[in-house]
């Protein structure tokens, strides 16, 4: 069975239009036409392919990664003990600040975990410091001491029976 149902969240062009864009965005005037003349579509159907996709969640982020630390920004892995009760709302203080991402709740002690980005290391200190006022919880920061790069890919679009 293939992970990705066609059937309910897309059709075989979509699942087609997102492997191919596993294999990399063009960088060119006109990327979009670029991966479009790839799948013999229109560059505005791959937009549009693009946009619905994003719209109906398929997709929840499209967009380049940066190793920020190259342009002298820094990030780090942090994590909150929120009470039961407060989670949500804590949810929405930590989520407020645009330089959190990836914010999960976890079956753990420390039961928020998220990662905070900035353009400088002391625009993430100040963020933490931020949060930790916000909120009155203390923020556990995990400062990344080695990088390890794990790349999995998933195909969206099942092979044809042979």
């Amino acid at each position: 069975m293939n992970a990705f149902d066609v059937h309910t969240h897309s059709d075989r062009i979509d699942a087609a239009l997102i492997d191919h864009l596993h294999e990399g965005f063009p960088l060119s005037d006109r990327p979009f036409a670029e991966i479009g003349a790839a799948l013999d579509l229109g560059e505005e159907e791959v937009i549009d392919r693009l946009q619905k996709l994003l719209a109906t969640g398929v997709l929840s982020r499209f967009g380049p990664l940066y190793q920020i630390e190259r342009a002298g920004g820094a990030y780090l892995l942090a994590a909150l003990q929120v009470p039961a009760g407060r989670f949500d709302e804590v949810a929405a203080q930590v989520n407020a600040h645009v330089e959190v991402a990836h914010n999960y709740r976890r079956g753990h002690r420390l039961n928020m975990w998220f990662v905070v980005a900035g353009e400088s290391p002391s625009a993430v200190d100040r963020c933490v410091a931020a949060i930790e006022a916000e909120t009155g919880l203390p923020v556990h920061c995990f400062v990344r001491e080695r990088e390890y790069r794990v790349e999995l890919r998933l195909r969206a679009l099942a092979p044809e029976p042979t």
